[in-house]
């Protein structure tokens, strides 16, 4: 006698807790949805994000900056073209600074091609330069004899290496990452949208509406009498 209003109520509750669903899929805006679409294609149709922009300005200053330390030291022992002479035509590995310079030249062609031209998502790239450099910096400090020849022998092999593992850190957790997130918003909002345009409709025309045509008054009861008074058998 009971399962009648048992089964109601279970069907009551199930459709009760539907109904806020079926709302959050009733309050999304295509308005807000198709603005956020479009401002990922435009992002898109740049050709470069704004975080794998930054992350190529770091590099470039990474260059830059290495360039300008070895510059510095070429000065301070006696100037450019004699020390560049004997650091560029006469490499030693144990005393030169050219082989770092070339070291961040390396870091940036690499990673300018992956990132900026190839656009690559991975972080292979990344990890090999990393890799290359901190494997050369540690063999030459060891080997060499940077520390013997003043500040520099400490600055640009530290500096260099630190550069390197800024470079896979920002990388690693914030242009991946970012990314990948966005590339998530933008496939929720497409699909939102997709919904949205198939609960909500566009309004109808005037053509889709049909109303038929409007009856004289009165002329409805007096067909009935009428009709009623021929069917009326004649005595």
């Amino acid at each position: 006698m009971n399962r009648v209003p048992a089964d109601a109520e279970n069907a009551h509750s199930s459709s009760v807790e539907s109904c806020p669903s079926l709302r959050d899929v009733h309050s999304i805006n295509p308005t807000q949805l198709m603005a956020r679409i479009e401002s990922y294609e435009g992002r898109e149709k740049k050709g470069i994000s704004d975080v794998r922009r930054t992350f190529c300005l770091f590099v470039t200053f990474d260059l830059l900056f290495i360039t300008l330390l070895w510059i510095i030291e070429l000065n301070v022992k006696g100037g450019i073209e004699t020390t560049l002479e004997k650091e560029v035509l006469h490499y030693d590995y144990s005393s030169s600074y050219f082989d770092i310079f070339l070291l961040a030249v390396f870091r940036f062609k690499v990673l300018i091609l992956a990132y900026a031209m190839c656009r690559l998502r991975h972080w292979w790239a990344i990890a090999f330069t990393t890799a290359v450099t901190s494997a050369f910096l540690l063999a030459k400090v060891i080997i060499s004899q940077l520390f013997s020849q003043g500040a520099f022998g400490y600055v640009l092999p530290i500096i260099s290496f630190i550069l390197a593992w800024i470079e896979t850190w920002f990388l690693d957790f914030k242009v991946l990452p970012q990314e990948a997130e966005e590339e998530n918003r933008f496939l929720i909002a497409q699909d939102a949208s997709e919904r949205a345009a198939l609960l909500h409709p566009g309004v109808l025309s005037d053509g889709q509406f049909y109303s038929p045509p409007e009856s004289v008054a009165g002329s409805s009861d007096e067909d009935s009498e009428e009709k009623q008074d021929s069917e009326k058998p004649i005595v």
